[in-house]
């Protein structure tokens, strides 16, 4: 079997990156709901990255931050919420009901079971009490449209109610209602985040009433979501894909079976690409640079991930979680990193010199001014700092 699997090399995976994943020039989208929809999931942890991963895939990138709150805030086209590893994204709205059920569902009967077990061993009010209240804040929600927590315990004051957890451990701390109910009830699908408080770039954000979908059949959107993801970023091996997901090997491979995945070869051992997608690429692309933000979806893309960034640039790239940082990319491969300093100017840093001659740098450079041009006076500075940018922005 392994000897009639199509070899897929480097250069053709980088190709594939570069086309798919919108960041060479000429396959740049023209709308924040075209870069969500061609990237299945943009990272939502850090507000910023959203946009910035938006902006660096926009022919026109002046539109990167009108354009995402429009998608996110107005028409709803995008949507904030909780899936694959637990992690917030930003999903087209048409899949949300796909994530849900592919990856939403396992987590929140895990996270309303925790909520409970520590309510009872705190003493707290039991499931009955969290149910009335739950009922009455996604009511309230519902009156006003959007709203804090604490908008929302104006109208239930028991959402203010607090409990010790872990009482006498030295991890013990001081949990509300409200902090908690309102991430079980994210992670389950009844609310998704609203509009911030500040900028694009706050973490402080209002609440909504999730928009209405479908319950689908578990198995069948872990078939959609990974034939989605995987006409994207394939070919992938299963270690990528378990980690994408995060999902048991079991469900990964009843997932690939369902989509009638075909195996090809890549050099950590087999990958998988959808049906037809074996061949190989027509187009062609000219080299390309671009300044990706910190938990870039291309960056973080796959487990395995020597065939676009060199192992000895982690330690600088990284931080102590695996979260990756702002990157430099020249023609497929990370070769530095970047910051923005206080005023404003995009420092950036090559730690890769090898092919990355004259050319390079001045693509680079213009990356950097064009990134520079749309971020204009807003102050960037990632959730999760890395060696590299920390440097660079001092």
């Amino acid at each position: 079997m392994a000897g009639e699997e199509r070899y897929i090399g480097v250069a053709e995976r980088r190709t594939r990156l570069a086309l798919r994943q919108r960041v060479a020039g000429p396959a740049r989208a023209a709308s924040p709901e075209e870069v969500a929809g061609s990237l299945v999931a943009l990272h939502g942890t850090d507000p910023a990255t959203v946009y910035l991963a938006v902006g660096a895939r926009l022919a026109d990138p002046a539109k990167t931050v009108p354009d995402t709150g429009r998608a996110l805030y107005t028409d709803r086209t995008l949507v904030r919420m909780h899936g694959m590893r637990h992690t917030v994204f930003v999903f087209p709205t048409d899949l949300t009901a796909v994530v849900h059920a592919s990856t939403g569902l396992a987590v929140a009967a895990r996270e309303r079971a925790a909520l409970l077990k520590d309510m009872a061993k705190a003493g707290a009010p039991d499931a009955a009490w969290l149910k009335e209240v739950e009922e009455s804040a996604l009511a309230a929600l519902a009156r006003r449209g959007q709203a804090t927590a604490a908008e929302l315990a104006q109208d239930e004051p028991r959402l203010r109610e607090q409990w010790v957890y872990a009482a006498g451990k030295s991890y013990e701390g001081l949990h509300t209602v409200s902090t908690r109910l309102l991430r079980v009830l994210g992670v389950e699908g009844k609310v998704v985040r609203g509009r911030p408080l500040g900028s694009w770039t706050s973490s402080q954000f209002r609440w909504a009433v999730a928009p209405e979908h479908p319950e689908l059949d578990a198995a069948g959107a872990q078939a959609s979501l990974l034939g989605r993801w995987l006409a994207v970023c394939g070919p992938a091996t299963e270690a990528d894909l378990k980690w994408w997901t995060g999902w048991r090997v079991t469900e990964v491979r009843r997932a690939l079976a369902a989509i009638g995945a075909r195996p090809v070869a890549v050099d950590e051992g087999t990958g998988y690409v959808v049906d037809g997608d074996t061949g190989p690429m027509a187009e062609a692309v000219e080299p390309w640079a671009a300044l990706l933000p910190g938990l870039d979806p291309t960056a973080m893309g796959w487990q395995q991930r020597d065939w676009y960034l060199a192992p000895r640039l982690r330690p600088l790239l990284f931080d102590g979680s695996g979260n990756v940082g702002p990157t430099v990319w020249w023609d497929g491969r990370v070769v530095g990193g970047w910051a923005q300093r206080p005023d404003g100017e995009i420092a950036w840093r090559l730690l890769e010199t090898d092919g990355v001659g004259r050319e390079a740098r001045t693509a680079i450079e213009t990356e950097a001014e064009r990134l520079r041009g749309w971020v204009g006076t807003t102050r960037v500075t990632p959730r999760f700092r890395t060696p590299l940018e920390k440097e660079l922005s001092a």
